[in-house]
């Protein structure tokens, strides 16, 4: 079997996961945008701990699915394929960023 028959599987599965998680994180950050003028200090730090978990659960993720993507690409292949997946983590993490920052 080809190797894009091989890959495609794969990163299906693993966009469908992604992709969950980046729901939690979108409905965090709508969250906050609706709350962050008159969030106490305990629900500022409550929104730090959950961004910070949906961070990890990314870089848990690509690791988890870092040998399923070794058997069907090359070592080159599979750092290519997260490189490209970090730089459209942080483009969709750059439009994300339009929400405003919590004042004091």
């Amino acid at each position: 079997m080809p190797r894009q028959k091989k890959f495609w599987p794969v990163y299906d599965q693993y966009a469908a996961e992604l992709s969950r998680i980046y729901d939690t994180k979108i409905a965090l950050l709508k969250d906050y945008a609706q709350n962050y003028s008159s969030m106490t200090g305990e629900q500022a730090e409550d929104y730090i701990r959950k961004r910070a978990e949906v961070e990890q659960s990314i870089m848990q993720l690509r690791l988890k699915y870092m040998p399923a993507y070794r058997k069907v690409l090359s070592g080159r292949e599979t750092a290519l394929f997260y490189q490209l997946d970090w730089r459209l983590g942080l483009a969709i993490d750059v439009e994300l960023v339009q929400v405003p920052l919590i004042n004091q």
